[in-house]
């Protein structure tokens, strides 16, 4: 077969495309008129836009004698002026509006993100944040002082249950709180002649009862106390009755004497002679070990010993 013959008995001995070279050309060729393909097929290709969208469009209307070439699409109408073949779907019936709607009650104008909401959101958010750490610091606080030192151990009971101790500053509040001995007269280790009665009135003692006959060189009366809480200094007090008339006597704490005498004046200024209304007291500083110690009251040479001697009790310094 040569380029350019369209006599060949079959299409496919046939060049659909010899129009395109010089020597089929020379030889008569021609652009086939129906379409793409062979000359006078009968299918046809469509142009470009031809499918319609919900309808079928309008055939474009061609001149008599012109063919589209390949890929090309032929205009209608001046440039720049849509083609019916070139049409977007919305310009037809049934194809689908690509138009954005206005909002309902604006002028046309979309409304964008409500970020005022989502700020608002994000703040709540952190807020809760914040008060839930402070509320975990508060509890973390509370839990480390519950288990803190507070100034009083706790140790176990019989049952198992612990009960807390007394701190060191609530026992030193105990201890000077705390009754210390007291001896009457007729307790007392009596020495020296000393001897009890009970004829003058206006003693404390039990029963009124006080030592008497201490005026006498060597005469003396001893006190053994027992519980003293700790080694310290203590007020050792005396009541006694004189007849109108100062007195003292020698102190001597666990055998070791005073150098001051024990002051016995006549602080109550009783008339002279007069024992009943002499009855007063006085004190005197002594320092005590703790446990047992021994406190003595004595006339000596150089005293003035004419006493009734009523009670002798410690008070804590």
């Amino acid at each position: 077969m040569t380029p350019g013959s369209n006599g060949a008995s079959t299409p496919e001995d046939d060049d659909p495309f010899g129009y395109l070279y010089a020597d089929g050309q020379a030889r008569g060729a021609q652009p086939p008129s129906g379409g793409y393909g062979y000359p006078n097929a009968v299918n046809r290709v469509r142009a470009v836009g031809e499918r319609q969208y919900g309808q079928q469009a309008a055939q474009a209307p061609q001149q008599p004698g012109q063919t589209a070439a390949y890929g090309q699409v032929p205009h209608q109408g001046g440039y720049g002026q849509p083609s019916a073949h070139h049409q977007a779907p919305e310009a037809f019936s049934g194809g689908a509006p690509t138009t954005r709607q206005a909002a309902h009650g604006g002028g046309g104008r979309g409304r964008g993100p409500n970020t005022k909401g989502l700020l608002i959101g994000a703040i709540a958010v952190v807020a809760a944040v914040v008060i839930g750490i402070s509320v975990a610091m508060l509890g973390g606080d509370d839990s480390e002082n519950t288990g803190g030192d507070t100034g009083a151990s706790s140790t176990p009971s019989a049952d198992g249950s612990a009960e807390p101790s007394q701190s060191s500053s609530e026992k030193a509040n105990d201890d000077a709180d705390a009754e210390l001995p007291k001896i009457d007269a007729k307790a007392l280790l009596l020495g020296g002649g000393a001897t009890t009665a009970s004829d003058i009135s206006g003693a404390k003692a039990d029963g009124g009862t006080y030592v008497t006959g201490f005026n006498t060189p060597g005469a003396s009366v001893t006190w053994n106390v027992n519980g003293i809480p700790k080694k310290d200094q203590y007020r050792l007090y005396v009541n006694y009755g004189v007849p109108g008339k100062d007195a003292n006597a020698t102190l001597s704490v666990n055998g070791t004497a005073q150098t001051r005498p024990l002051n016995m004046s006549n602080f109550a200024k009783g008339p002279e002679g007069d024992y009943e209304k002499g009855w007063t007291n006085t004190y005197a500083l002594v320092e005590l070990n703790k446990g047992t110690n021994t406190i003595k009251i004595s006339c000596e040479q150089g005293n003035q010993c004419d006493v009734n001697l009523d009670q002798l009790y410690l008070v804590k310094e």
